[in-house]
């Protein structure tokens, strides 16, 4: 994730990422910041954003530098990693109704970026894991697993509106918050969900619970932050 400084302006600017993704802008007029999340599969060195303020549009860039993720491997249903064709067709129209989900973006934009862990307990896996499932490599681990035992409350870490819920193939049990500007979180492998799509939720408010749904090895919570479109470390925004 980067955080570039934008400097004075009248009104909050329009930034977007090379490939036109809006992005987050907070501040005020006399200095506004952009929140730009950074996709793991970026490769290393200088990258860049459109900046459009007052009718005239300038790049700002900015510098990836390289980062060795550490690897985890994990033994789970052989079904869960060789989908039958009726689980890969599944797991395609998840995917495609995700990315729907994923695209939402909505002023207004979050008054804090800091969030409250979602729940108590030992973080059991980090953000950006080499995950290895049956012997097979998988998608990098985008977001923070937290142990705790099923049925353990989970809690809105700042205020947002449930834009989704659902129970899918590899996520399990799983809601999507709008937070604004962009900024998304999802919960996965929930055994209860205790809101609906539409619900606002304030800080501290119990939503769904913990569980062990979808593909697990053991009830935890799976915790995603999104930008542009893009998973980035919930560690980033866990209050100090």
């Amino acid at each position: 994730m980067a955080r570039l400084a934008l400097g004075p302006a009248n009104r909050r600017p329009a930034v977007r990422t090379a490939a036109g993704l809006p992005v987050l802008v907070v501040g005020d007029p006399i200095e506004w910041t952009a929140v730009v999340g950074i996709p793991l599969a970026a490769s290393p060195g200088e990258a860049e954003v459109q900046v459009g303020t007052a009718g005239e549009a300038h790049r700002i860039a900015y510098a990836i530098a390289p980062k060795r993720y550490a690897e985890q491997r994990l033994t789970v249903a052989p079904k869960t990693v060789d989908l039958s064709a009726a689980d890969q067709a599944r797991y395609e129209r998840e995917r495609d109704h995700q990315a729907g989900v994923m695209a939402t973006f909505s002023d207004p934009v979050p008054a804090e970026l800091a969030m409250a862990v979602p729940v108590p307990g030992r973080r059991s896996s980090s953000f950006g894991l080499r995950r290895v499932f049956n012997g097979q490599a998988r998608n990098p681990h985008s977001g923070m697993d937290i142990a705790a035992a099923t049925g353990t409350p989970v809690r809105a870490p700042v205020p947002g509106t449930v834009i989704d819920t659902g129970d899918y193939f590899f996520n399990g049990g799983t809601v999507w918050l709008d937070h604004g500007g962009g900024l998304l979180s999802m919960y996965c492998h929930l055994s209860r969900i205790d809101a609906k799509v539409g619900d606002r939720l304030a800080t501290g408010d119990a939503f769904c619970a913990v569980g062990a749904t979808g593909r697990v090895t053991g009830p935890h919570l799976h915790w995603g932050v999104m930008l542009n479109r893009t998973m980035v470390d919930p560690a980033l925004f866990i209050e100090a």
